[in-house]
């Protein structure tokens, strides 16, 4: 029924109108007794949890950062069946993202091109939110993805991480660093190891026992993710996630001026599947067994999330096939996993 309503009806909206009337519903499906009957249709399988980062997670599939940007859906998600939530990227200083348009659909690759900003209310409005979360829904698993301010210098960078760690780290199960976003001006140069190894010293040393991931673009060499991954294992780091979005446009099925009309961001969906996994191999390959690595880029099926746990993943996360598979997506996920036998003895 889900894909009838997209093609006839939601396609037709604006995409970043389209995702906040969603978001809306979700908002909804977060509030009792709604969140009850939802969760009791959607509720992972007991032998789908993983043990990471210190925490128990209800699956191993999550909802990744750029959805909920200003934690205001987490309980909906968590209600839908999503192992966790990760709210963000949030800024220390609020901001407007970059001008409309700025999300765009290309429907026959199953993608999204966006270069929203870091478009958020700010890490002090959203710690207010998760602190009335972490009072109504303790048990829920909420990682806070945090990002440059756009109005910070880059040389400057450091000590705005470090603001936004400090006011967030205590209210989330997890933090991690976005220095991989393609949509703010000078972002992805941090991921160069000398400059990103003072950042995530300082931004652990904030962020006190709560756990602390990076997460990474796709577009860097094989060679220097592996550098990367290998500096957040000396600098103590939890973990890594691969990977954010691209900005290659290499085998699209979209037509050209549509791509081309859509102009710079960040890509994400099924023509990154390929990629994801290739990142996602050079990491396990440059980190203990026991690193917690974070699958996403490309997931769309049971297949997919079975595929990436398989090359070492230890949680997968999804975002744009949220839009082409409907709100019980997560559902369909935890329980495709069931019948593939991915569930723990």
């Amino acid at each position: 029924m889900y894909p009838l309503l997209f093609r006839a009806v939601l396609s037709r909206f604006d995409p970043e109108f389209a995702h906040h009337a969603g978001m809306a519903v979700i908002r909804v499906l977060g509030v009792r007794p709604l969140s009850w009957a939802t969760r009791a249709m959607t509720r992972p399988d007991p032998s789908l949890r993983v043990e990471a980062l210190g925490l128990t997670f209800p699956s191993p599939f999550g909802i990744a950062a750029g959805f909920d940007k200003n934690a205001v859906g987490v309980r909906g998600l968590a209600a839908l069946g999503f192992g966790h939530v990760e709210v963000g990227t949030l800024t220390a200083i609020p901001q407007e993202g970059n001008p409309k348009p700025r999300l765009f659909r290309l429907i026959a690759d199953r993608a999204v091109i966006n270069r929203m900003g870091f478009n958020n209310a700010g890490a002090d409005a959203a710690a207010r939110r998760l602190a009335r979360l972490r009072r109504g829904a303790p048990d829920t698993v909420v990682g806070v993805n945090i990002g440059k301010s756009r109005v910070v210098d880059v040389e400057n960078a450091t000590a705005d991480y470090v603001a936004s760690a400090t006011r967030l780290a205590p209210l989330a199960d997890y933090l991690a660093v976005n220095v991989s976003s393609p949509n703010t001006p000078g972002l992805r140069g941090l991921q160069a190891v000398e400059t990103l190894a003072p950042l995530l010293r300082a931004v652990k040393q904030a962020s006190g026992a709560t756990p602390l991931l990076v997460k990474i673009a796709p577009d860097l060499p094989d060679e220097e993710i592996a550098a990367i991954a290998q500096l957040a294992v000396a600098e103590g780091l939890a973990g890594i996630i691969a990977n954010n979005t691209t900005i290659s446009r290499d085998g699209l099925l979209s037509d050209a001026a549509k791509v081309e009309a859509a102009g710079a961001g960040g890509l994400s969906g099924a023509p990154l599947k390929r990629r994801s996994l290739e990142v996602l191999r050079v990491v396990r390959g440059a980190v203990p067994a026991d690193f917690c690595v974070i699958a996403v880029g490309g997931v769309e099926t049971a297949a997919d999330v079975q595929e990436r746990l398989e090359a070492g993943a230890t949680l997968v996360q999804g975002y744009t096939a949220f839009l082409y598979r409907g709100p019980f997506w997560g559902r369909e996920i935890n329980r495709g996993l069931i019948s593939r036998g991915t569930a723990r003895a």
